[in-house]
């Protein structure tokens, strides 16, 4: 629909040592992720997700992020207004 909200979150995922760039490359496979960064610091990778609702923003975390290989912790923020 034209000018509907989207659900926008960004997903930081903690992949196990040795596996960043193969869960990176997994993960940019996951339909609606828009974009996947390998970062320095607390988190492993940061993922952007883009969807018409939270039950897809569910699906994804639990069926795609946290299914893939190497993954092993990852902590949502969901994009809101202010």
């Amino acid at each position: 629909m034209v000018g509907e909200k989207l659900v926008q979150a960004y997903i930081l995922v903690t992949a196990a040592i040795g596996k960043v760039r193969q869960v990176a490359k997994e993960l940019e496979r996951i339909p609606n992720v828009k974009s996947v960064h390998v970062v320095m610091g607390t988190y492993s990778i940061i993922v952007f997700a883009e969807v018409k609702d939270l039950a897809r923003l569910t699906s994804i975390v639990v069926e795609g992020i946290h299914k893939t290989k190497g993954v092993v912790d990852t902590n949502t923020a969901i994009v809101v207004e202010v």
